[in-house]
């Protein structure tokens, strides 16, 4: 399996446990502070690799040292950084997460490099190579551009896969309509399936989406699990009974399990079986890159491991 991961990029500072952010000039102890690579696309490709996936990574950052440094975490992992650009006028794109006792992750977001993302940027030949292309955030780049890399590995029989970034409440048809007829994994979250669809019901939204060209439509919907849409029907994955403690990444991890079902051959309910215990694994510590499991690990645990309700 050969992956280009593209898209969002991001240098993530997690710190935790935060409660309350300290007033005036006040200061606090916490437990610990992690800097980790993270985004739709670079948070995706650790996962990935992890999994036993090849994995190269195109986007772009900044020529700066936030940049640096996630490139380097990216190389530690495995992962291929020839297809990032760097941008000497732009930074990188960088989060500071406060993680909250329970593991919810308030962000305060710098965007960065990444939505100068262009066509002349994109590494066709390693698409044509690929065996699958995974696009992080197409609303960043622009639906045109989007949709131009997708038909382009769609015409070199690349499998395509979406995740989207933007929260619900900010996304809207068009910023991804041109693009879903060459989408063949589609995997938002249920937020996004509602605000970018427009529906107000969870089924209505991904009937839009597939009808639009959407191949398989697979909905992460946090402890809740999963639901996976395809023209066969539907089908629900649950979530794993675990104690939670970072949410940070969790969805990055679900695409990145669920892709790598796909690339061993699995059903599409059963990729999201592989997704739900990576995105269980990855929770469960600080971080995108939490976790020192691969493919099998990941499969032993979703054989054994309780889910929820």
């Amino acid at each position: 399996m050969k992956v280009v991961t593209m898209g969002v990029h991001v240098l993530d500072v997690l710190v935790r446990p935060v409660e309350a952010i300290p007033e005036g000039q006040g200061a606090t102890l916490v437990e610990d502070i992690r800097m980790t690579a993270a985004g739709t696309a670079g948070g995706t490709a650790l996962t990935l690799a992890k999994l036993g996936a090849s994995v190269r990574s195109a986007g772009a950052i900044g020529a700066d040292p936030t940049g640096d440094l996630l490139v380097e975490l990216l190389r530690r992992a495995g992962i291929g950084t020839e297809s990032l650009v760097r941008r000497a006028d732009t930074p990188t794109s960088a989060s500071v997460l406060p993680i909250r006792p329970n593991g919810d992750r308030p962000s305060l977001h710098l965007l960065g490099a990444n939505i100068t993302y262009g066509l002349d940027d994109v590494p066709w030949d390693a698409i044509a190579e690929a065996t699958h292309l995974h696009l992080g955030g197409p609303e960043l780049i622009g639906v045109d551009v989007a949709a131009r890399i997708l038909s382009y590995a769609k015409e070199h029989d690349t499998v395509t896969s979406v995740d989207l970034l933007a929260p619900g409440e900010l996304g809207s048809f068009e910023q991804i309509e041109a693009a879903l007829p060459h989408v063949d994994h589609l995997l938002p979250n249920e937020d996004q399936v509602l605000g970018f669809s427009g529906e107000r019901e969870l089924a209505a939204g991904v009937e839009r989406l597939r009808g639009a060209g959407a191949g398989v439509v697979a909905v992460t919907r946090g402890g809740e699990g999963a639901l996976v849409v395809t023209g066969e029907g539907s089908e629900t994955v649950p979530a794993f009974a675990i104690d939670v403690v970072d949410t940070t990444g969790c969805g990055d991890a679900f695409s990145a399990g669920y892709l790598r079902g796909l690339g061993l051959g699995r059903a599409p309910g059963e990729a999201a079986v592989l997704g739900c215990a990576a995105a269980a694994l990855v929770a469960q510590g600080l971080g995108s890159d939490h976790g020192d499991f691969d493919l099998a690990a990941a499969d032993a645990f979703a054989a054994s491991a309780k889910t929820r309700g």
